[in-house]
């Protein structure tokens, strides 16, 4: 494997951002492309015929999409510093909980977010979250003591959910109530493979301000 390595992004995407993650962790040197969402590029359309969208990873001309089949690529491109276990129990595991996060709790985050904290909203973001909370089981990550698949699928909830917060006037992830996440939350970010990835606090929330704010 070579280090030709190309990511079509967009600036500011916690989808993009699993990517780069993946491969900061892997210290893999890649070039990003960040793409015109409005006016896709040729080369974006040509490797993702099917959806049409960032993330695309393309690793000597060959491109892969979606962005936890990329870092499930990435981790078998690469090996050092595993993302997932090695073991076939332990993959299944945490594949299982990188999908809940994807197909549970981000469009129940969301949910919250479009609704500006609606209750019924809030509670089902609850439930969700509760999953993960006990999940974590006291341990630094959702790897234990390594970032592994499952904390770089909830990206999301560590970073973007707190600027949505603050940008909406609402308040969904309580210490008090999910203590063992909110401290998931800080260690994660202060991570300095996934600090460099990150946008800026203040330009985040004032995307969620444009989108999603009180008029």
């Amino acid at each position: 494997m070579t280090n030709e390595v190309t990511l079509h992004s967009f600036l500011g995407s916690p989808f993009s951002c699993r990517v780069k993650i993946a491969l900061n962790l892997k210290g893999i040197k890649y070039e990003v492309i960040e793409e015109n969402l409005s006016e896709k590029g040729p080369e974006l359309l040509k490797y993702n015929p099917v959806y049409k969208k960032i993330p695309v990873l393309v690793h000597d001309g060959n491109p892969v999409s979606e962005s936890l089949v990329i870092v499930e690529y990435v981790n078998d491109a690469w090996g050092q510093v595993p993302l997932l276990p090695q073991d076939a129990y332990g993959k299944a595991q945490v594949r299982f909980w990188a999908k809940f996060v994807d197909d549970k709790c981000i469009p129940a985050l969301l949910k919250v977010v479009r609704s500006h904290g609606e209750e019924q909203a809030v509670a089902e973001a609850h439930e969700q979250l509760q999953f993960l909370e006990n999940e974590l089981k006291g341990n630094k990550f959702f790897g234990g003591d390594n970032i592994n698949l499952v904390d770089i699928a909830a990206s999301y909830i560590s970073f973007w959910l707190g600027a949505a917060e603050e940008a909406v006037g609402i308040k969904v992830l309580n210490k008090d109530k999910f203590p063992k996440l909110t401290e998931w939350c800080d260690n994660y970010i202060n991570c300095q493979a996934v600090k460099d990835c990150l946008p800026t606090r203040d330009a985040t929330i004032g995307i969620y301000k444009m989108r999603f704010g009180k008029t």
